[in-house]
């Protein structure tokens, strides 16, 4: 059913949305919101983990705590090669890269990389996830240093061990030196 409304062609809505008080536009309502809140990550599915909420304060050792349940860490300096200058200008912009000497097999191989800063508000920097198919276990990036202290890589092999390293930076402020 068509009406003229100023020389406008409108739809009228059928007598299916009359009986049930849903029209066309109710529905395209409703699924963009769904949108908008799944793509928000308000919609997800029970169990799934959450990220940290931003600002908010966690020691290293809660952080270690809540990622790994208090699972034993070993050396990791014979397989893991952690660079990062040992004095750092800028804190806001250091360079990390972490090189892990692991096979890379389907049965043995690095599933995660992270990069924990021990002193920052949220230590838990970044966190680089591995398949057997990358080769190679490598990741470089820029992180942000609130001010001195240790930064450490973690490697979480595929059977669930974990290797760590770790080394103290220096935060100068304003690249003097001091």
């Amino acid at each position: 059913m068509e009406e003229h409304d100023g020389g406008h062609s409108v739809m009228a809505r059928t007598s299916m949305a009359d009986d049930h008080g849903m029209t066309r536009r109710t529905v395209l309502a409703a699924l963009g919101a769904f949108g908008v809140a799944a793509a928000g990550g308000l919609a997800t599915a029970p169990g799934m983990a959450h990220a940290q909420a931003l600002a908010q304060n966690e020691s290293v050792e809660d952080a270690l705590k809540r990622l790994f349940a208090g699972k034993p860490m070993k050396d990791g300096a014979a397989v893991i090669k952690l660079e990062l200058p040992l004095i750092a200008e800028n804190g806001a912009v250091v360079p990390v890269s972490v090189t892990v000497d692991s096979p890379m097999t389907p049965t043995s191989y690095v599933k995660h990389i992270y990069v924990v800063a021990d002193k920052n508000r949220i230590p838990v920097v970044t966190r680089v996830t591995f398949a057997p198919e990358a080769g190679r276990a490598f990741m470089g990036a820029n992180i942000r240093l609130g001010e001195t202290g240790d930064v450490r890589a973690i490697v979480e092999q595929s059977d669930g061990t974990l290797l760590q390293v770790k080394r103290e930076v220096k935060v100068t402020v304003g690249g003097c030196g001091g």
